[in-house]
C-alpha cells in the first residue's frame, strides 16, 4: 500500500511517497499553492500516478511540544483534503522536519535558491519516514510479544 505524505503550507505543499512496502519514503514535489481547486487537482494527480490509498499529513507543534493553531488549521485542511481525494487521513508529529531537511540540504552543499525550492519535499519525506520507521518498529516489538 502507498502512502502520499504531505507538509501543509500556506504557500506550499510538500509530497513524498512511499514504496509499495511502505518501507521508504520519497520527495517527489511542491506544490505551489493557488486556489483550492488546482491544489485539489495536483494532489489527485499524485494519487492517481503512484495510486496512493492513504494520506500521511504532518501536525506541527509549538516549541513547547503542544499543539496550538496552526495544527487545528492543518487538521482541518487535512480532513477536507482527504475527503476530496476520497482518502483515508493519518496525522504525524512533524517536529523539526523542516529544520531536519535544511540541515540535510546545507550538509550536501546546495544552494540557497535551489533549498528553497525543495525543502518542503525533503521536509514531507522526512515526516513520512519517521511514520513508515514508527509502524515498521511497532511491527516488530509486536512479533516480540507474540512470541513464546
Amino acid at each position: 500500500m502507498r502512502i502520499m505524505g504531505l507538509d501543509i503550507g500556506t504557500k506550499t505543499i510538500g509530497v513524498a511517497v512511499s514504496d509499495l512496502l511502505g518501507l521508504t519514503a520519497q520527495g517527489i514535489t511542491v506544490i505551489r499553492r493557488r486556489t483550492w481547486d488546482e491544489d485539489i487537482r495536483a494532489l489527485e494527480e499524485v494519487v492517481k500516478d503512484y495510486q496512493v490509498e492513504e494520506l500521511l499529513i504532518g501536525l506541527p507543534r509549538r516549541t513547547t511540544g503542544a499543539f496550538g493553531p496552526e495544527a487545528e488549521r492543518i487538521r482541518a485542511e487535512g480532513d477536507k483534503i482527504g475527503k476530496a481525494l476520497g482518502l483515508p487521513v493519518t496525522y504525524w508529529d512533524e517536529w523539526f522536519s523542516t529544520v531536519s531537511a535544511e540541515q540535510v540540504l546545507l550538509a550536501a552543499d546546495v544552494s540557497r535558491k535551489r533549498r528553497r525550492e525543495v525543502v518542503d519535499r525533503i521536509a514531507a519525506a522526512i515526516i513520512l519516514q519517521n511514520y513508515l520507521d514508527s509502524r515498521e518498529h511497532q511491527e516488530d516489538r509486536q512479533a516480540e510479544l507474540e512470541q513464546p
